[in-house]
């Protein structure tokens, strides 16, 4: 690290984290890039729906890094939309 001071956190948090700095400043970088995606909740929307809404959202980003896409997936077509709404 070139600066002084960001070469001492960086030890600091990867000797707690027991591991090397680059790890280290990788995870605090990839939870502070999740921690600012975070939006902010438009006016008007009431408390409880926001903590549901962000829930919701961890839920899904857990499930995106227990289980990441292998690919594209299925192409979604007018053929397979039409499939779901008959009967």
């Amino acid at each position: 690290m070139k600066d002084p001071e960001v070469g001492e956190l960086a030890e600091r948090l990867a000797t707690l984290k027991q591991t090397s700095k680059t790890e280290a400043v990788r995870e605090a970088l990839r939870e502070a890039l999740a921690a600012s995606s975070d939006r902010p909740v438009p006016d008007g929307v009431p408390d409880s729906i926001a903590r549901q809404v962000k829930e919701a959202m961890d839920f899904v980003a857990e499930l995106h890094r227990k289980y990441p896409s292998e690919g594209p997936g299925l192409p979604v077509t007018k053929e397979w939309i039409d499939s779901l709404y008959e009967d």
